[in-house]
């Protein structure tokens, strides 16, 4: 398969202020990255307890996304949802082409036999086929609200495994930044009533290479921007990501209303 085949960008979802599905210009942009557990051939390579383990997506975070788009439209006038149709297994769309982590050959625990192999033309071709049409989709998206006037937040949404390598994780919401930090800052400060344990840069950072989306598409707009992890126990059913998203939405409201208020900086 070649950049000219068939390609896998991903689906789009807008609420308008009434929290129906419309197309509208989002104020708030959500991107999921790791939707999906999907593969398809040619990389079907994949055992049945790796597709469903986090190795191939984040378990919970596309519920979560789609519980809190609506919410989050009622409160600002407009949301969107972007996410990615197909495993992160085949290729991460959340790492930078270079690192070797965008095709791992092991994830914790698991092997992953369709990449202990891979050339660097089969790489290019997952690059073509399913990095670039993603990413491409959510720069048209954001350059469309730009286009009508709007500088939207943009909120990338994930989960994250209660044990890695056997070592339990206590935190349970982990809000991360990159080089813009005030809406990520503004939301632990808000994040008292949400009834997690929340951490700044928990349980992973940009050091760790997890805000590429965040660098693409937020950072060289200046748009307020935050990367969310959940927990997955405590989203594993649709009730469950349903109570989450309604505390959530509160704390984003407020810390998005509390940044978005403030005058920029002279530079």
């Amino acid at each position: 398969m070649t950049g000219s085949g068939p390609d896998w960008a991903g689906s789009v979802i807008s609420w308008d202020q009434s929290g129906d599905q419309a197309e509208t210009v989002p104020y708030v942009i959500l991107i999921c990255e790791h939707a999906s557990n999907d593969v398809v051939v040619p990389w079907v390579d994949a055992a049945p307890d790796l597709l469903a383990s986090h190795a191939a997506s984040d378990l919970g975070a596309l519920g979560l996304a789609r519980a809190l788009g609506p919410l989050l439209a009622r409160d600002h006038g407009g949301a969107e949802l972007v996410h990615a149709p197909l495993s992160r297994l085949i290729f991460d769309l959340n790492r930078s082409p270079d690192r070797p982590d965008a095709c791992p050959a092991q994830s914790e625990l698991y092997p992953v036999v369709m990449n202990q192999s891979i050339t660097v033309g089969e790489r290019l071709a997952r690059m073509e086929s399913v990095y670039l049409p993603f990413h491409n989709l959510v720069r048209a998206r954001i350059a469309r609200a730009l286009a009508l006037g709007r500088r939207p937040v943009v909120v990338t949404i994930h989960s994250f495994s209660p044990t890695w390598h056997g070592v339990p994780r206590d935190v349970e919401c982990g809000v991360i930044h990159d080089d813009l930090p005030a809406l990520a800052r503004q939301i632990v400060a808000e994040a008292d009533d949400l009834g997690l344990l929340t951490v700044l840069n928990a349980p992973y950072s940009a050091a760790d290479h997890v805000t590429h989306t965040l660098r693409l598409h937020a950072l060289p707009y200046g748009l307020e921007n935050v990367m969310l992890e959940l927990r997955n126990d405590l989203i594993a059913t649709p009730k469950a990501q349903m109570e989450i998203a309604t505390r959530l939405v509160r704390v984003l409201t407020r810390a998005i209303k509390q940044v978005t208020s403030m005058p920029c900086p002279v530079l």
